[in-house]
């Protein structure tokens, strides 16, 4: 073999150099933290789906009561218990007017003479079902919206400066914390009620008034974890002042952490209100939302399913696209989720 090499001729080998500066050369280009999060987010389909699901919801929330020619309020006895009726399907077997009454399928519109369409039918009273939805919906995401942005911020702030200052002061504050723990959220909400008047108020506070401790829980165990490593122990001796240390190095670490929590947060303060407004301790009538909506209709089933199928559907989407969302978003910014 060493004999055949010896007989080649002398251009049949090609030196190769090394660039050294080559070698230490980038070729994908440099992702922010939050652009790399984007892309791998951007994989998660459940997640993509969910962000769809979600802006359609608030958007029809905003823009359907405008779409429908009936108003929410407006009460129309002649109208009463309406199954829907869409336009253009009346011969496909569905949303075509037709609803049950002592054991025999009747057109109700026909039957009552109504010469208009409401495409998700009406209630007790003759209110368009539809723009009612979407009203309810409106106010349903506006609470649990407005509690979850309080609940991370007072979260935030209190498991912090736990956290960071520890001591004495992380003694005193984790027994406050323990103590609010241990008390049932239906009998602060009874409590509230008692105080204030039904309403969106009375629930926002209730929900707010023990919904930060796990959120403050989450911040202060990440807290914990990052201030005494080396890159905040070498910030406070170059004399970084602790505004400094905890706006610059400790939050833009668990900015991460608050966004997942917060989104898990939103979908319980969804289901809390419906619950307290199914109950009969949340809005009081004829406000609407989707708790308000589901009690009226649980009445009827039997008879009108259509008044709870619509508002549980609206329920159930937001529920399961934001535990969803929550969870692509944990996939994406958590590093140790990282393949």
């Amino acid at each position: 073999m060493t004999q055949n090499l010896d007989k080649l001729p002398a251009d049949s080998f090609k030196r190769i150099t090394i660039d050294s500066s080559a070698a230490e050369r980038i070729s994908k280009p440099s992702l922010s933290f939050w652009q790399d999060a984007w892309l791998r987010i951007r994989k998660n389909k459940a997640a993509i789906v969910s962000i769809v699901i979600l802006i359609l919801i608030i958007l029809m929330s905003f823009i359907g009561p405008m779409l429908s020619p009936h108003d929410a309020e407006t009460q129309t006895l002649t109208h009463a218990n309406l199954p829907p009726k869409v336009q253009g399907f009346e011969n496909l077997g569905f949303w075509d007017g037709v609803g049950n009454m002592a054991g025999t399928d009747v057109d109700l519109y026909e039957l009552k003479k109504v010469d208009t369409y409401y495409w998700f039918g009406t209630d007790g009273l003759g209110r368009d079902m539809f723009s009612r939805v979407w009203e309810g919906t409106q106010i349903s995401l506006f609470i649990a919206f407005v509690a979850a942005i309080i609940d991370m911020v007072i979260g935030v702030l209190y498991g912090g400066i736990s956290a960071y200052y520890g001591g004495r002061v992380d003694d005193i504050m984790q027994r406050i914390v323990e103590i609010l723990y241990g008390i049932p959220n239906l009998v602060v909400v009874i409590l509230m009620i008692l105080v204030m008047d039904p309403g969106i108020m009375a629930i926002i506070i209730a929900i707010t008034i023990t919904g930060w401790i796990g959120m403050s829980r989450v911040v202060r165990g990440q807290v914990l974890k990052y201030k005494n490593q080396e890159f905040v122990l070498a910030s406070r001796t170059l004399g970084a002042s602790n505004n400094r240390i905890i706006s610059k190095h400790l939050l833009p670490n668990i900015l991460g952490i608050i966004i997942i929590n917060t989104m898990f947060t939103i979908p319980g303060a969804i289901f809390f209100e419906a619950f307290l407004s199914f109950i009969g301790l949340g809005l009081q009538p004829p406000a609407a939302s989707l708790g308000t909506l589901i009690n009226d209709g649980y009445k009827l089933i039997k008879f009108q399913p259509h008044i709870l199928m619509f508002p549980s559907i609206v329920l159930s989407l937001l529920m399961v696209a934001f535990n969803l969302l929550g969870d692509g978003l944990r996939d994406a910014l958590d590093p140790k989720m990282k393949d």
